[in-house]
């Protein structure tokens, strides 16, 4: 059995507490993972603290050339990274794959950094005077990152706090550690001075150890609401910069004049893909009358049938098991209370299993109709391969579902409409909205984040609303006195030079 260690200049050190990283295709143990706290903690932070002034005295374009190169080395290693990754979360490869790129695509926005910190500047604000605001790093940044995301999460924080000038310790889920493991020892091989990327491993001790360090400037975490709002209160106590995302309970509008057969289409990949375990995934239906939300069942029963559920290196399978056995009772404990709620259970994805990989983590696809939004069922994030149908009677219901949810971090409709899809946009309570696009996943350069309980703190990830987070501006106001008292003319033939009293700008 392989251990994996922390990536912490001059070694992690041995751990004396340590936790299974399994295998959800079988079930087996494949590797245990040390976890540290504030010993371990403290030695990346001083690691940290030794890199970091160098690191932002580098000027960006040769920040952006690590940037450069870690693409590169990341992109050829794909196959082995998406192995990786597959082996410890379950997802198949091609989900893989996508995680990985999706991460990539953060770093091919950090490349531009030399152009995206770019100072604003004003010459003449005063008799004399120009000022100009430049962006700083904040010195030391953290992240804590959920384990449905191993690869792109983490590289949606520390690619852009990277190259803003930062030093960056990952704390990455415990569940699935080594591809953020291996993401750091290719930053190093980029070019990356030792200790601006480490990773330490650890469960609730480190992440407090994280929260409190008086070092680390800066918090970005991803994963429940209720941690969420604990990381959000704890740091901010703290004294710092966080930003907090959480859970989510997305909601599909589907109006009666949408392409039905694209709208089963879209939910068999955003509803059951990679088994549902996204913050992102499209869990809850909602069509407009009870004609659409006859025709849309009839028609995702035998779409859902036609799901492959099977092994993550299975290139036929649409999504593979679920990442461990605790995660597997609690998607199916929700299941059973759906159904003791009320809700009508239409396909019962309990109790599938994989020929040969019996002891695997694997949940079928599952279907309800008539769900209500009393429910705690409706109320709570599931996270796993279950899609929920809540009949709307008209527009304004389908705009207020989602409205008043506690979560919001995203919501798509599917309409021919464009009046009601711009209307729907408009007034939903809602983060990210996707028209005609199941998962609203912005780009890499426009920014991630919902509202609500989806998301603590006022700073999106990724995109300009990610530089901002891992900058600070400092803006200088300049005068340069001649040292004259000449008010007329120049004896060395240069401007003239008034020697008036300084005038603040605005009051010039």
């Amino acid at each position: 059995m392989r251990d994996i260690d922390h990536v912490i200049v001059g070694g992690g050190g041995s751990a004396s507490r340590f936790g299974d990283v399994f295998d959800p295709n079988t079930g087996q143990i494949q590797a245990r993972v040390g976890l540290g706290g504030q010993a371990a903690l403290d030695r990346a932070v001083a690691a940290a603290q030794a890199a970091q002034p160098g690191w932002a005295a580098t000027n960006p374009q040769r920040r952006a050339r690590v940037m450069f190169r870690f693409k590169e080395l990341v992109e050829q290693n794909m196959d082995a990274l998406a192995h990786l990754l597959s082996s410890e979360h379950g997802k198949v490869i091609a989900d893989s794959k996508g995680d990985i790129q999706r991460g990539l695509e953060v770093i091919e926005f950090a490349c531009g950094i030399p152009h995206i910190l770019k100072g604003e500047y004003t010459q003449g604000a005063g008799p004399g005077i120009d000022v100009y605001s430049m962006r700083t790093p904040l010195g030391i940044g953290a992240g804590i990152t959920p384990f449905n995301f191993p690869a792109m999460i983490p590289m949606w924080m520390f690619g852009v706090a990277i190259a803003c000038g930062n030093a960056f310790i990952l704390k990455p889920s415990e569940r699935d550690p080594s591809v953020p493991v291996r993401l750091a020892e290719l930053m190093r091989e980029a070019g990356a001075p030792d200790g601006i990327l480490q990773v330490v491993h650890g469960d609730k001790e480190m992440v407090d150890a994280i929260l409190d360090h008086p070092a680390i400037a800066a918090i970005s975490f991803v994963g429940s609401s209720d941690i969420a709002h604990y990381v959000y209160r704890r740091g901010v106590e703290a004294g710092k910069r966080v930003q907090a995302m959480g859970g989510a309970k997305n909601h599909g509008i589907v109006m009666p004049d949408a392409d039905l057969d694209q709208v089963v289409a879209d939910l068999s990949g955003a509803a059951f893909g990679s088994a549902g375990e996204r913050c992102m995934a499209l869990p809850v239906v909602v069509p407009v009358g009870d004609k659409t939300a006859d025709a849309l069942r009839e028609k995702l029963i035998p779409a859902m049938a036609g799901l492959r559920v099977g092994v993550s290196t299975d290139q036929d399978a649409h999504y593979g098991p679920v990442v461990n056995a605790a995660h597997k009772q609690r998607v199916e404990n929700w299941i059973q209370t759906g159904v003791d709620e009320g809700a009508e259970l239409v396909v019962d994805g309990r109790g599938f299993t994989l020929q040969g990989h019996e002891q695997g983590f694997f949940i079928g696809p599952s279907l309800f109709d008539r769900v209500t939004p009393s429910m705690s069922a409706y109320k709570e994030e599931i996270f796993g391969p279950v899609l929920q149908i809540v009949r709307a009677p008209d527009f304004e219901t389908a705009v207020r579902l989602p409205s008043e949810h506690q979560y919001g971090n995203g919501v798509a409709i599917f309409t021919r409409n464009g009046h009601a899809a711009r209307e729907f946009a408009a007034r939903v309570n809602v983060g990210m909205v996707g028209i005609n696009v199941p998962i609203p996943v912005p780009v890499a350069y426009h920014s991630f984040g919902g509202w609500k309980r989806s998301a603590f703190g006022d700073t999106n990830q990724h995109g300009m609303e990610g530089v901002r987070f891992w900058t600070r501006v400092k803006t200088v106001t300049q005068r340069w006195p001649d040292g004259s008292a000449l008010s007329r003319g120049s004896e060395d033939g240069g401007p003239s030079r008034v020697q008036d009293a300084f005038v603040i700008p605005t009051m010039g």
